[in-house]
């Protein structure tokens, strides 16, 4: 593990906090394969019943590095600059949306502050999502010049319908944490300082039911949100 993550284990519920507060835990190629892996982890060891998954300091995560292109007005050459620092990129988030979307554990994001872009295409994954108040989440990519396309763009179209879906990915639209919770994108909206113990109110909760029984019933329901697997 890199000190880009911390992971605790703590009996039957696995924490992992993306750890670059001073990047905004902004997401790159090696982060988001250090991220894949401990989630191929969390699979394989079935000692996970709950997955709470946060990020440090005042962001969940800021999504993609857009730091080469900030302050580039042509269009193009942003959408260049963009695309060639964030190569690859989509797909491997694609693929670990894919994967979270899909594990036997139940999964809850505590979204701290800022989830733009592929850290709101994450959050989309989770089975639960918690926001602090002081959450916002909107996709900025089509005002980059590059689109927001996969999988996490079809569930989010899914979920609020075409217009809505337009709205946040084509007009880039920011959205607060109250707004989200109306709109049925977010289970609990709490403050900043209460959002890891609602989190781990929440998984003692999951870890009471019958496994089985709650594992079943989140993949018929998933099965219709989250589709056929892609990746």
């Amino acid at each position: 593990m890199t000190e880009d993550f911390l992971f605790a284990q703590d009996g039957p519920v696995a924490t992992i906090t993306f750890n670059r507060p001073e990047r905004r835990n902004c997401m790159t190629r090696e982060v988001m394969l250090e991220f894949e892996r401990l989630i191929h982890r969390v699979r394989d060891e079935h000692l996970t019943r709950v997955l709470i998954v946060t990020g440090s300091g005042k962001a969940f995560s800021a999504g993609a590095d857009v730091s080469g292109a900030k302050g580039v007005t042509d269009a193009r050459e942003r959408a260049k600059i963009f695309a060639a620092r964030n190569k690859g990129l989509p797909r491997i988030i694609g693929r670990v949306f894919d994967t979270v979307a899909r594990l036997d554990c139940m999964t809850i994001g505590a979204v701290n502050g800022y989830a733009v872009g592929g850290g709101w295409a994450l959050a989309l994954a989770f089975d639960f999502v918690i926001a602090a108040d002081d959450a916002e989440f909107w996709v900025p990519e089509v005002e980059l010049g590059v689109p927001f396309a996969g999988h996490p763009a079809q569930v989010l179209a899914a979920r609020v319908g075409p217009w809505r879906g337009k709205e946040a990915m084509i007009l880039c639209r920011h959205y607060k944490a109250a707004e989200l919770f109306a709109m049925g994108l977010v289970n609990e909206v709490v403050a900043p300082h209460d959002l890891m113990p609602a989190a781990r109110n929440l998984a003692d909760k999951l870890i009471a039911l019958p496994r089985k029984a709650a594992t079943a019933t989140k993949h018929v329901i998933d099965g219709f949100f989250v589709g056929p697997r892609l990746y």
